[in-house]
């Protein structure tokens, strides 16, 4: 096998730094490389320390980076963050989300 061919068969990796919403209404920040399963995990109390003890957890914000390295990072910018960019951050990212299922839907019609 070429050196071509064995990079073509690599799966690409992607990172994401994603926020969850706590029951106990707290933003909990992290990466991940797939963040549904990320929720999944938190939800079964198999994640963090801090959402095992406040879930369920709802997925509010998702973003994806072009490297480990950069997933962490933002990590890092969003939990210094006020409560209030978050709460500002989710929304907008909620808003997306919403608009992207309906473009999603009307353009399967």
């Amino acid at each position: 096998m070429t050196q071509q061919n064995a990079e073509s068969t690599v799966p690409e990796q992607h990172f994401y730094c994603y926020m969850v919403l706590c029951s106990n209404g707290a933003f909990y920040t992290g990466w991940t490389t797939d963040p549904e399963r990320r929720v999944k995990i938190h939800n079964s109390g198999q994640g963090a320390a801090y959402t095992k003890i406040h879930c369920p957890v709802i997925l509010a914000y998702v973003e994806e980076l072009p490297s480990r390295h950069d997933a962490m990072l933002r990590e890092i910018e969003i939990k210094k963050m006020s409560r209030e960019k978050k709460r500002k951050m989710s929304e907008n990212w909620l808003k997306n989300k919403e608009s992207a299922i309906v473009f999603q839907t009307i353009t399967e019609i």
